[in-house]
């Protein structure tokens, strides 16, 4: 018996007097079956390659588009994923697109995995005080639903992950959903012990992000076990709180500077975007780095080795980030089982010139 994905002679097939290709024309300008065209398209099984590169290039022959509403409709679904971030106001930015993890992350990461299965991407900017209304509002118009940033407390979002599947990024596991983030603690204790072991700085100041966000909390509490352990001197306080972004820490910076407090020997910043506004500010003040004030960030986004001087700093897989994102909540959606509820994603420190290492 000749198996479903045998191929067989491809012959040129032109699009039926109605004009628009359809599934059969495919599978006869490929040579294959109509079940082999369909597990193409809808990337279910395991196709031969050879049947795959021939669905493919009959799909790009005809002009081939799938009715994406028949589509849903046999499957029972949208095809559409919803992805939240904190609105603009609340992440310290005018608008989303200053923060270049968003475009790494959504643009590169979700995005690009969700178009190669078909599925469209609803953005959404959700502040903390209207995300109880707006979630469940979003997750009607979609199939699950990707979280930024702590945006619901555990009780809300397990309610919420009982109604549609959920993928947190950047937050805390919660009964019913999944959690994304990379290894805030490992990063950060790498980070400090180079600081204070290759360079002997005794003293550090932690610039924070946003106070209630998880990945802010453990970096500080990772690089105050790291300096407790070596006797060093960590500072922070509400003085030294920013919001993730750079217009906030030079505003701090700014603050702390014209009343007269004297900085510590290097300043360890939440992320990368408040370790350029830290930067500019002392700039502004007459101070260089790393001659006067060491400076640290945390993400690696592109920005960081084109500053002056070149930022040292801990690499996220930011685009990976988006991308497990998606996989495990398409995963959620299509009723496979997820192997744990939280994923931990490996960061590397990238030492460059801003903590005090000379360039390579």
């Amino acid at each position: 018996m000749r198996n479903a994905d045998t191929a067989v002679t491809r012959t040129a097939v032109a699009p039926g007097p109605a004009g628009s290709p359809t599934i059969y024309d495919v599978a006869r300008l490929a040579g294959v079956s109509i079940a082999s065209v369909s597990r193409v398209l809808n990337q279910r099984g395991r196709p031969r390659l050879e049947t795959r590169e021939r669905v493919l290039d009959a799909v790009r022959d005809l002009g081939f588009v799938r009715d994406g509403a028949a589509r849903a409709l046999s499957s029972g679904l949208k095809e559409v994923v919803g992805v939240a971030f904190r609105r603009g106001e609340d992440a310290g930015f005018e608008d989303e697109d200053e923060s270049p993890l968003f475009d790494e992350v959504v643009n590169r990461g979700i995005e690009a995995s969700a178009r190669a299965v078909g599925f469209d991407v609803l953005i959404s900017t959700v502040s903390k005080e209207d995300a109880a209304i707006r979630l469940p509002a979003l997750a009607r118009k979609v199939d699950g639903l990707i979280l930024h940033d702590n945006l619901l407390a555990p009780a809300a979002l397990a309610r919420l992950a009982e109604h549609v599947p959920v993928v947190t990024l950047a937050s805390r596991p919660v009964a019913g959903a999944v959690n994304i983030r990379c290894d805030n603690v490992g990063g950060m204790r790498a980070l400090v012990r180079h600081l204070v072991s290759d360079h002997g700085y005794r003293s550090l100041a932690y610039l924070s992000g946003h106070t209630d966000s998880p990945d802010n909390l453990a970096r500080e509490r990772a690089l105050r076990v790291v300096a407790r352990a070596a006797g060093v001197e960590v500072i922070s306080g509400p003085a030294w709180r920013g919001d993730y972004s750079a217009v906030g820490a030079a505003r701090a910076i700014s603050s702390l500077l014209e009343g007269g407090v004297r900085l510590p020997r290097a300043i360890v910043c939440a992320n990368d975007q408040t370790a350029v506004g830290v930067m500019h500010a002392l700039g502004r003040h007459g101070l260089r780095v790393p001659a006067d004030v060491a400076v640290t960030g945390f993400d690696d986004v592109a920005i960081a080795r084109h500053l002056h001087p070149p930022l040292t700093t801990v690499r996220q897989p930011i685009r990976d980030l988006g991308s497990a994102a998606f996989d495990t909540l398409h995963a959620a959606i299509r009723g496979r089982a997820v192997a744990a509820p939280e994923r931990v994603l490996p960061t590397d420190l990238v030492i460059r010139e801003s903590c005090g290492c000379h360039a390579a």
